[in-house]
């Protein structure tokens, strides 16, 4: 039974409760009106998962929605099909779910709480129709949300977090504390409770809404912060309105949670139609050698973005089977105090020694396209005045991909508003999440897809506009050329059970020279180098860069290999081993063949693994080509220390894998 009534005697007022569970019952949902407010909570087998939590939203002209209203009416549905990505993890992902819609009303106004229960986590949102009291003409102004999520015996669950609304948006290293430690986070919030319990908090299909951070009310009550506007409204709408989802994925195992398709199922389907030039592939760039200091995205002696420069990085694409060139500082404005004014940026006009006209030539000679970049430094108002332009140019050349920057601190976002007043804004809040969809929805009509730098939050979004083909949103590569500290050896354990969980992510893997100042120094990359080849198998995007110079994978062709094999758009993607900050192991089928991939990496702890082939095709056999760490590897004292080997296998096979400390082992499955 999906749907259960219960009306209870609660100080002489007749309660509600309804309920729905998952297509397997693992999950159970409760949602009620006793204590005279909309609450609810969540099981799994029977056990507490999310503890008797609010619900409700408060607006500046109306006050709350919550308190004094009631449960008068619930409906149910089932669903239970299945969908095909163009580009993804996995080319079918299965929707099957359990739909409880309960309206609650005070009398005069009523709103809609939509759950949906999947095997692998719920969702939920609010709906405020268009009713006799709001009309499509009245404007609401949200002032709270009070959404909650109750997490049970919360000084013994351990969560992994990052501060939200700082200055350095999403790009802070991961914290490891008790729930009861945790501000204010961002979402993805990942937690394990004393259970074993595994969950994450997140949302799914944000458009025209504020972003959600977990602010801590009481101890394990995480509370839904809506990021502001610059006059400290939330969000502004109208009656007819829909919330994103509130998410929460449950699973029994750490895997668990990386196998879910919840976020992306709570999305909407593709609205753009046909989207076959939105094109997975693998790329260079002139990137790194900025963060390094050996080249400048301004003008002068050392100036990276230059015609040769390109052409020189396009022949070594060309020979190593690259599809782009990314080219950083090519157009005017990279000179003087560009970070602090964006305003100087254009967008269609190049320094004197770069030729757009000549580098989309010789790339188109070479089938190697030319990829866009466009820094903001957040001064969106100048951005969007030269959008058109700026992306009909590059249309004109050729280019498919724009790799876009908002590098602005958290808050400083830079707003021209009708009246020409200067406002600063926050990455996440409404006006910001609207911004961004813009810059989609305008390089969608121009046949040209975007990687978001400095972004909001991933929230699925990928499925209803599929040119949004990566994001950042995290600490990436850079941060190990110049940040202080660098990051550490369990980030990226850390990542695919928090940030990745939201979507792809342009994180730049693929460092060789891993100490460039020596194994001393403090800005340095620390990892194995068969690390950082694990990091394409592990870390999911369906644009991979090769992010170091090309002299360094000259001097290391036999390792360099695997990232020249190494595909990024898969037909199945299964977490087959891993715990939270510890070690992750994924295994990822080629789209496009028969061959199966796997990447596995540990933290500052070496260990060892044994994986099972069981996702390997059955009566066939492989030849494993196996990237690994030496005997003698070790992050800190000998990187470079690897082996590649091959032996031929077959799915009733298992490997037993030998990590370094903060070591890694790429796999290349090869069907004979």
């Amino acid at each position: 039974m999906i749907v259960a009534l219960t009306l209870m005697a609660s100080h002489s007022v007749v309660a509600k409760t309804v309920s729905v569970n998952s297509p397997d019952d693992n999950i159970s949902i409760s949602i009620t009106d006793d204590n005279d407010r909309p609450e609810y909570k969540v099981t799994f087998n029977g056990k507490d998962a999310v503890l008797s939590s609010r619900l409700g939203l408060v607006f500046e002209s109306l006050g709350e929605f919550g308190s004094g209203f009631d449960i008068t009416d619930s409906s149910s549905s089932l669903n239970s099909s299945r969908w095909q990505q163009p580009w993804g993890e996995r080319e079918w992902i299965e929707d099957n779910h359990n739909k409880l819609s309960t309206t609650f009303s005070n009398g005069q106004y009523q709103f809609t709480l939509e759950f949906k229960a999947f095997n692998d986590g719920i969702g939920f949102r609010y709906i405020v129709p268009k009713q006799a009291a709001l009309t499509s003409t009245d404007s609401l102004n949200i002032t709270n949300e009070l959404t909650e999520f109750s997490v049970p015996d919360a000084h013994n669950a351990t969560a992994w977090w990052i501060p939200g609304r700082g200055w350095n948006r999403y790009e802070y290293l991961y914290n490891t504390t008790s729930v009861i430690k945790v501000d204010r986070a961002h979402t993805p919030f990942t937690y394990k409770l004393a259970s074993g319990l595994h969950l994450s908090i997140h949302e799914a299909a944000l458009t025209d809404y504020a972003a959600m951070v977990l602010d801590q009310r009481r101890d394990g009550t995480l509370k839904a912060d809506l990021t502001p506007w610059s006059d400290g409204t939330l969000v502004k709408t109208q009656p007819g309105f829909k919330t994103p989802w509130r998410t929460i994925q449950i699973a029994e195992k750490a895997t668990g949670l990386l196998n879910s398709d919840l976020i992306l199922n709570l999305n909407e389907p593709n609205k753009l139609g046909d989207v076959s030039w939105v094109e997975p592939g693998k790329y260079v760039g002139i990137w790194w050698g900025m963060h390094l200091n050996e080249n400048t995205w301004g003008s002068g002696e050392k100036h990276g973005a230059t015609t040769s420069e390109t052409k020189r990085y396009m022949d070594f694409a060309a020979q190593y089977g690259f599809d782009g060139v990314l080219v950083e500082g090519w157009n005017l404005g990279w000179d003087g105090s560009w970070f602090h004014n964006g305003d100087v940026f254009s967008f269609t006009q190049s320094y004197d020694d770069f030729d757009i006209d000549a580098v989309s030539q010789h790339g188109a000679s070479k089938n190697v396209r030319l990829i866009g970049h466009h820094e903001t430094s957040g001064s969106v108002t100048n951005y969007r005045n030269q959008m058109s332009d700026a992306y009909d140019l590059y249309q004109a050349h050729g280019v498919t991909q724009i790799k876009t920057g908002y590098v602005a601190d958290g808050g400083d976002i830079k707003r021209v508003d009708e009246n020409g007043i200067t406002r600063h804004e926050w990455h996440d809040g409404q006006f910001m999440v609207n911004e961004y969809l813009h810059s989609i929805k305008e390089a969608a009509k121009r046949g040209i897809s975007i990687n978001t730098h400095e972004p909001v939050k991933d929230t699925g979004l990928r499925r209803t506009y599929p040119n949004w083909i990566a994001r950042e949103g995290a600490r990436g590569q850079e941060f190990n050329a110049w940040g202080t500290p660098p990051n550490n050896p369990e980030h990226t354990a850390i990542l695919p059970y928090t940030r990745m969980l939201s979507g792809p992510m342009d994180f730049t893997p693929g460092i060789f020279d891993l100490a460039p100042k020596g194994l001393d120094a403090v800005n340095r990359v620390q990892t194995t180098l068969t690390k950082q080849l694990a990091l394409y198998v592990v870390l999911y995007s369906p644009i991979q860069m090769a992010a170091d110079l090309p002299r360094n994978y000259v001097e290391r062709l036999d390792a360099f290999q695997f990232i020249q094999d190494v595909p990024t758009d898969w037909s199945q993607s299964i977490a087959v081993a891993g715990e939270i900050g510890d070690y992750v192991a994924f295994a990822r089928k080629d789209r496009a063949s028969e061959d199966w991939y796997l990447g596995a990496l540990t933290d500052e702890n070496a260990r060892k693994i044994d994986i099972k082939l069981d996702f390997l095709s059955p009566n066939k056999q492989y030849q494993a080509q196996i990237y690994r760490d030496g005997e003698k590897a070790n992050w800190k004292t000998n990187p470079y220390d690897y082996v590649i080997e091959t032996k031929t296998v077959t799915a009733k096979d298992s490997l037993v894998m030998s990590l370094a400390t903060s070591g890694g082992t790429a796999i290349r499955f090869k069907a004979i």
